[in-house]
């Protein structure tokens, strides 16, 4: 008897439907085709284990699995569910009259039970493209897949409940998600606060401006300044994020399998803080079977580097057409993966090996030329995307014992969003372009362009600081964000000041001794 069931294979962020036909026949042998990998052959023993633990029989014939399209190599242990409701449906041990209305997806242990998988959210999302009633998935991952509206998700614990069900013998109960209230109620909850800051304003002033244009941002001072500190509140004061947005973030973490058990929807923005030690294929993604990497998790949020200097030239170098593209290609010799990186940057580094150059108490020990050996570890391509370059200094001890709350998140987050909203209306008419990080040199010249008190002063601060030529542009940026964020129309003079001083590591004296 032949049957077909249906299944799904992930590509990237997105899934494509995998149909599985088994053809049971006199004979004894099991023969599976279609490209499937290790994992995939070894479902056999898995099968045969959980279907004669659950009271049923493996047939003993002869046993076809063809799993199409037979280019697309198949991955994974998720095929077991489908494979073994094929399998007993082909035998005449499940009826087969319903199974081409449901997608099916799931590993199974050895007694039967069907364990988790990657990229619920993707599958869920192929089967109502492609009309699917109703998809059957583990327990674990249903309320994942849920989100997806008009179509019947049922999560399921064992493989004797996906036989009864098609057998007609109980119903299942799809699971239903309120995805819009469950989504607005957590967008706005932060364990982080920047209330919990002490001092630093000039510095928190800067991660609104940062935060306002979707600007990179870098942070230079010493140990113990706050720097790591105020970098993890920085999605406290982003605008939440949209369904849309959600939505594709939580894709990315489906297929990574970062999921946690029982979540359904990302609301917050993802904060992501790899170690030094990363190798560039774990940031930017890839490897023999291609993974988003630490970028492509941080999508739609923050990217934390800290001590900057001790990642590899490497790690460091891959970075750079992520952050200026938004998106990372990963090629293969038949096939090629997209995954989205759009990025916001934070990084933080001590001024010097010693930490303490600048430092207000301590001296610095570093050798003649060290200070600019370490900072040459950085650089000038990947310095050039950061818009925003801070000092910081540690903070004096009253402003430490100071018991009053700082200025909270909420309250900054409100100037932030109503700047971000002036950019989605100024740059609607250009698609792909949504913060002031994001403009082109023709869109700096019609809307960031100063007057002429601005003009004066930022040829001034130029030949002043010696400020680098890469500095202009990324100067007239930072002033349009600062400008949307005080309602003015217009770059103004005290706009540009204020921008200027965002460009500490573009002064060629910077670390000169």
């Amino acid at each position: 008897m032949l049957v077909k069931v249906f299944g799904a294979a992930v590509q990237g962020i997105d899934a494509l439907v995998v149909t599985i036909e088994v053809n049971c026949s006199q004979g004894i042998r099991f023969l599976m085709v279609g490209l499937p990998d290790a994992a995939v052959k070894e479902s056999h023993e898995r099968i045969v284990s959980a279907v004669e633990h659950n009271g049923y029989k493996f047939p003993r014939r002869q046993v076809i699995v063809n799993m199409s399209p037979a280019d697309i190599r198949k991955e994974g242990a998720s095929y077991d569910l489908p494979l073994a409701i094929g399998i007993l449906a082909g035998d005449g041990k499940v009826k087969s009259d319903r199974l081409g209305d449901y997608m099916l997806m799931g590993e199974l242990s050895l007694d039967g039970s069907i364990l988790p998988i990657k990229g619920a959210l993707p599958i869920a999302i192929k089967a109502r493209e492609e009309g699917f009633k109703g998809l059957i998935i583990p327990k674990a991952n249903v309320r994942e897949a849920a989100v997806v509206n008009n179509l019947e998700v049922y999560g399921v614990e064992n493989l004797t409940e996906v036989i009864r069900f098609f057998d007609g013998e109980v119903e299942l109960e799809p699971t239903v998600i309120d995805t819009r209230a469950e989504f607005f109620k957590e967008c706005t909850r932060f364990d982080l606060d920047f209330s919990d800051v002490k001092g630093q304003e000039s510095v928190k002033r800067a991660f609104e401006v940062a935060a306002a244009g979707g600007h990179n941002i870098i942070l230079i001072g010493p140990p113990g300044a706050g720097k790591s500190m105020m970098a993890k509140r920085l999605p406290s004061i982003l605008p939440p994020l949209t369904l849309q947005e959600a939505l594709e973030t939580t894709k990315i973490h489906s297929v990574a399998g970062r999921m946690e058990r029982g979540s359904s929807l990302l609301s917050q923005r993802p904060f992501r803080a790899p170690h030094h030690t990363i190798s560039s294929v774990a940031l930017v993604g890839g490897g023999a079977y291609p993974q988003p990497g630490e970028i492509s998790l941080a999508h739609n949020g923050v990217l934390f580097l800290d001590e900057l200097p001790e990642f590899s030239r490497q790690v460091l170098e891959v970075m750079r057409q992520p952050l200026e593209d938004r998106k990372i290609t990963i090629a293969r010799a038949k096939y090629s993966i997209e995954y989205p990186a759009s990025v916001m940057l934070v990084a933080s580094m001590n001024p010097c090996p010693c930490g303490y150059y600048n430092h207000p108490d301590k001296e610095c020990i570093c050798n003649p030329g060290a200070i600019q050996r370490y900072l040459g570890k950085i650089s000038g391509p990947l310095l050039d995307r950061i818009d925003i370059q801070v000092e910081i200094v540690p903070v004096p001890f009253e402003k430490i014992s100071d018991t009053r709350p700082a200025e909270s998140s909420e309250a900054i987050r409100r100037r932030v969003v109503a700047a971000r909203e002036v950019q989605a209306a100024r740059f609607a008419e250009y698609p792909g372009i949504y913060c002031n990080a994001q403009m082109t040199p023709r869109l700096l010249n019609r809307y960031a362009a100063p007057d002429a008190a601005g003009l004066k002063r930022l040829k001034d601060a130029m030949e002043r600081f010696h400020l680098s030529a890469r500095a202009y542009d990324r100067i007239l940026k930072v002033a349009r964000t600062i400008a949307d964020l005080d309602g003015c129309e217009t770059v103004q003079v005290q706009h540009i000041n204020e921008a200027v001083n965002y460009r500490n590591l573009d002064r060629e004296n910077w670390g000169d001794r």
